[in-house]
């Protein structure tokens, strides 16, 4: 597992999942951004509904510094300046996603921006760690999967430079980020562990 105190201050950290993170996992992104911003870890994300959002939202309650990636500018009304992937980041989801050539325009950009969340607006500042939430538990390229959504991409990123990633639906990872926050885990969650 990671600790949080090997990184300097000001490093950026990857908050990202599923839009169909749950509601409890949602609540806990939220207080994690915001415990993470007042210790001056600055926020890489998408502005994607569900986990997306409560990771911006944490970051927001606590005067954190973020860097939000939009596919294009106004995406779900958010004012980032941070719009458009570049063509290096376009070119780099293009060798990661599966089916790249059948993909609309919008999804790739889609797919693009993770490469800027994962390694920032020049491709050559990874984050420290990426925290997210995918059905299939997903944690490195080998176990990505059709389940994993959107987010495996910027997992597979992660993994291939080297990029911790942990991911809320792992029971053991769960556990780790609520021991950070001083919580217990919820009920269902411990059950399954």
């Amino acid at each position: 597992m990671i600790k949080f105190s090997d990184y300097a201050h000001g490093a950026p950290y990857t908050g990202i999942g599923s839009r169909e993170t749950p509601e409890e996992i949602l609540l806990i992104m939220r207080q994690l951004a915001a415990r993470l911003a007042r210790v001056g870890y600055i926020l890489r994300s998408g502005a994607a509904e569900g986990a997306d959002s409560a990771f911006e939202a944490g970051a927001r309650d606590a005067d954190g510094s973020m860097e939000i990636y939009l596919p294009w500018k106004g995406f779900n009304q958010n004012g980032s300046a941070f719009t458009s992937p570049s063509l290096e980041a376009s070119q780099l989801a293009s060798r990661i996603h599966p089916a790249w050539p059948n993909l609309s325009h919008g999804a790739r950009k889609l797919h693009a921006r993770n490469a800027h969340q994962v390694l920032g607006i020049g491709l050559k500042t990874p984050s420290a760690f990426v925290v997210c939430w995918t059905r299939d538990m997903a944690i490195c390229r080998d176990e990505c999967s059709s389940a994993t959504g959107g987010t495996g991409t910027a997992i597979k990123i992660a993994s291939d430079h080297g990029i911790p990633v942990l991911n809320m639906a792992r029971p053991s990872n769960l556990e780790f980020l609520l021991d950070y926050l001083g919580e217990t885990a919820p009920q269902r969650e411990r059950q399954e562990a």
